[in-house]
């Protein structure tokens, strides 16, 4: 998990972007046991900036017991989180009758054999719970 663009994202959630200390120990330690994709979300934002120093410059300012999110903060939480630009043309060239191009469709994404297994099993403990639960409300 990356600390800093961790705090960017806590600070950026409340209110005028301000939270006292004891809030941001326990969001953090919130999303520290939330699992890897927490962390590897957090690693992919620290990546596009990847000198980031929060309080050298100038994104959080500490205030009174806690830290506040600056409108430069912002700005460079905004920068990382927004999408990779692409060398292909944003909107597609229109029809010559003037009606729009149909845009091809997007396949869905494959899941990984495990976890449709273990979609399958959960599935499954949950149809025997129930009727676990029928048969002794008999």
């Amino acid at each position: 998990m990356n600390f800093q663009v961790t705090v960017l994202k806590i600070l950026s959630a409340y209110p005028d972007g301000f939270a006292v200390m004891a809030d941001l120990k326990r969001d953090m330690a919130i999303l520290a046991t939330s699992g890897r994709e927490w962390a590897d979300r957090t690693r992919r934002l620290a990546a596009r900036v990847p000198d980031l120093d929060i309080f050298s410059q100038g994104h959080v300012e500490r205030i009174s017991g806690g830290w506040k999110i600056t409108a430069r903060g912002r700005e460079v939480l905004e920068f990382m989180e927004a999408r990779p630009t692409t060398s292909l043309p944003v909107e597609p060239m229109p029809a010559e009758d003037g009606a729009a191009p149909e845009a091809g469709a997007v396949p869905p994404l494959r899941q990984p054999a495990d976890r449709a297994k273990r979609r399958r099993e959960r599935r499954e403990r949950r149809r025997e719970a129930r009727e676990r639960a029928r048969a002794n409300a008999s």
